[in-house]
């Protein structure tokens, strides 16, 4: 059974929720202002939607989109192919005591999204909402 980023138990502990959400900003920056000497990287716009870190917080799960959706695959392999410069820029910005390694999904919450709406906009779901 393959895990996502929803999972059954308690949730993510304060800390695990700040350490991602730092991890989150300084990816975002990193990769908004081009600091990656990777050209076909630098040519493309990336969201970083949410990052989850495991309760050790040595793993980072960067949860991504490019932007338009296009190229999916391909952005995953070439934020792997960068990984280490990509650590190195996070753990410049952020005082953590380790960086976490970095791994990185993509981020299916927004066709999660429009497949919410397509089923909310069936007649037989309106109809048994209405009622």
């Amino acid at each position: 059974m393959a895990k996502n980023k929803f999972h059954d138990g308690p949730g993510p502990s304060q800390r695990q929720l700040r350490v991602g959400e730092l991890i989150r900003r300084a990816l975002s920056e990193t990769l908004q202002r081009g600091e990656i000497h990777d050209p076909d990287l630098n040519r493309v716009s990336i969201t970083v939607g949410e990052v989850t870190t495991s309760p050790d917080l040595k793993i980072a799960t960067a949860y991504v989109c490019p932007l338009g959706g296009h190229a999916q695959t391909d952005i995953i392999s070439m934020l792997a192919r960068n990984k280490s410069e990509l650590r190195r820029a996070v753990g410049k910005r952020l005082a953590l005591k380790f960086t976490p390694d970095l791994r990185f999904r993509l981020d299916e919450t927004f066709d999660r999204l429009d497949e919410t709406r397509r089923l909310f906009a069936q007649e037989s779901v309106r109809r048994d909402l209405d009622e």
